[in-house]
């Protein structure tokens, strides 16, 4: 079931969505002061293409640095990503058929805001370990 949702997901938002990542990154690697940024804006690209299966955690050793950081990334980023998120979700909840894919663009919402200080994992894996405690 997760193949066909994630196949699904590909061709009506997930190759989009990744699209506006990549490009985030890469403007984010341009300018040097923000190559972490960019990092986590591919990360979040592969997420994007491929999200049922895989869930978003907290680091345990993320620390001042990432809540600084992540409040510059929803400033300049963030914000107009998860924007897109809101709209294409919106947009495929109103097929029934499209409302598993709506509440996974929203899934994607809060790790689109602040993604530093975060690790994607598979759902299968145990992710206890990532928690903060």
């Amino acid at each position: 079931m997760r193949i066909i949702l994630n196949l699904i997901w590909l061709i009506f938002a997930g190759f989009w969505m990744a699209l506006a990542y990549v490009a985030a990154g890469i403007l984010c690697c341009i300018l040097i002061v923000t190559i972490p940024f960019g990092i986590a804006s591919f990360r979040i690209a592969n997420y994007a293409l491929w999200p049922f299966g895989r869930t978003v955690v907290d680091r345990r050793d993320a620390g001042a640095g990432s809540l600084i950081g992540n409040v510059i990334w929803i400033i300049f980023a963030g914000i107009w990503l998860a924007i897109g998120h809101v709209l294409t979700g919106i947009a495929l909840c109103i097929t029934i058929i499209g409302i598993p894919l709506g509440l996974a663009n929203f899934k994607l919402i809060p790790i689109s805001l602040m993604p530093l200080g975060k690790v994607i994992v598979p759902v299968d894996r145990g992710t206890a370990a990532y928690y903060r405690p």
